[in-house]
């Protein structure tokens, strides 16, 4: 073997390790665990509350705009991270790039706030 591919040797054995571990608790659970069914044990479970009624009421879009909002605000500050790790390697064109990063997310947040997508009826 190559030494690049040696290298991988220990990662193969904990991939290895952890499925041979799932695969095996599942197997146990299965042929070793209980097995009693029961009316009250097959009933779908929320909070402790009796279902009653019809499970399809529609959702306002705001609801999820603002949830599609939140994740890409998310992991556009997750960006700034590894800048904020490397700022002294990067230099004047790191911070150059981060301020155009900077300058696009305030317009995309100044075109939200426009459209009064984060405003709740």
């Amino acid at each position: 073997m190559q030494t690049e591919q040696i290298n991988f040797i220990p990662i193969l054995m904990q991939l290895l390790l952890a499925v041979g571990f799932v695969a095996g608790i599942i197997f146990i659970s299965g042929k070793l665990g209980p097995k009693r069914n029961s009316e009250n044990k097959d009933k779908n479970f929320e909070c402790g509350i009796e279902s009653v009624g019809n499970a399809r009421i529609p959702f306002s879009v705001k609801y999820f705009l603002v949830a599609i909002l939140f994740v890409l605000f998310d992991v556009e500050v997750i960006f700034l991270y590894p800048w904020a790790i490397n700022f002294r390697e990067l230099g004047i064109e790191g911070m150059i790039k981060m301020i155009i990063f900077m300058l696009l997310l305030l317009v995309g947040f100044f075109y939200i706030i426009k459209k009064k997508a984060l405003e709740w009826e």
